[in-house]
């Protein structure tokens, strides 16, 4: 602030200019952040299991997770919740198909 008594702030109901809209962004604005690397994580589901049980976990083991194909998983970038999405199975690999984005 000044300490101005002179200085006065426009009546922005007075005002003659039109507030412009925000623009949208453009591929050139986002050029410095494009190569910047980020997490993704979809969360497919959580299970509890004993510490005998994980001590014994070896390659090839499985585990039964709460989440099925079908199912809603949420996605998260840098540990943030940025979408939801659902589990599909494309030629034998799990995939999430974005359904909400926030």
């Amino acid at each position: 602030m000044t300490d101005d008594p002179s200085f006065t702030l426009p009546d922005l109901e007075q005002s003659s200019s039109p507030i412009s809209e925000p623009t949208a962004i453009g591929e050139h604005d986002l050029d410095p952040v494009l190569d910047v690397p980020i997490t993704l994580t979809a969360i497919l589901g959580r299970t509890k299991l004993p510490i005998a049980e994980v001590l014994r976990l070896v390659e090839g083991s499985v585990l039964e997770l709460e989440k099925a194909i079908g199912e809603p998983v949420d996605l998260l970038v840098n540990d943030r919740l940025v979408a939801r999405g659902e589990v599909v199975l494309v030629d034998q690999q799990l995939g999430v198909t974005l359904s909400e984005i926030f």
